[in-house]
């Protein structure tokens, strides 16, 4: 796989090599090349199909790759070692749901995006990164064929934290959780979810190079 070209004086895969390393993320040399070649994937595309307003590798790396492999960790330690099913909701150009497939080969991870150009790409990237695990769908969540139930459901700058458990709701799993990438802590929006859901932790997160506040918000039903 070949790596993305970047701006004089910037090498991506040092960068995404040390990153990795701060976030305890255990990549191996595959999955970091796998990572790169989704970069320069998504810079190519977005020139043609306006995908993404970030361009260039050095911001691509660390706003979306970054942000998305930040989470990986906490996920993990959520699911214990168990093989787990997630949609990602919103994905967007598969931010995280393509991240999290590259860094969790043994997770099934299904992203969903009402725009199809967006949906499309993801559905090409996981075919030239031969990524088994990820299935890419067009349409809105609520629509969404009936497939098994998701252990998590995660989402980034999606919507507000009640109209994300509404709309996804029906594809919990028993005993599954919502996970929502925000920046700071929706203290609002957390104030305003109904009574049958609660917050049980809100986690921060730091974001190598990225110099903003990033969290998770975690949901479960009541």
């Amino acid at each position: 796989m070949s790596s993305p070209s970047g701006a004089a004086g910037f090498d991506a895969a040092n960068r995404l090599s040390e990153a990795a390393r701060d976030l305890e993320v255990d990549l191996t040399s595959r999955q970091q090349a796998m990572l790169l070649q989704y970069m320069h994937l998504l810079n190519r595309w977005s020139k043609t199909y306006n995908l993404s307003a970030i361009r260039g590798d050095e911001s691509i790396l660390t706003h979306h790759v970054l942000d998305s492999l930040a989470i990986v960790p906490a996920l993990a330690r959520w699911a214990g070692g168990r093989i787990i099913r997630a949609l990602d909701v919103g994905s967007g150009a598969g931010l995280p749901g393509v991240v999290m497939a590259i860094a969790r080969a043994d997770w099934f991870i299904t992203t969903v995006d009402s725009v199809g150009k967006k949906a499309a790409f993801v559905r090409q990237a996981a075919g030239e990164l031969g990524l088994s695990n990820l299935v890419s769908l067009h349409g809105r969540v609520e629509r969404m064929p009936a497939v098994a139930a998701f252990d998590l459901i995660v989402s980034r700058a999606f919507a507000t934290l009640t109209e994300f458990t509404e709309l996804t709701e029906p594809r919990l799993a028993s005993g599954g959780v919502w996970v929502a990438m925000k920046g700071r802590p929706p203290h609002d929006e957390i104030a305003k979810l109904p009574g049958h859901r609660s917050v049980f932790h809100v986690e921060q997160l730091v974001v190598p190079g990225l110099g903003a506040q990033r969290c998770l918000v975690w949901i479960r039903p009541t």
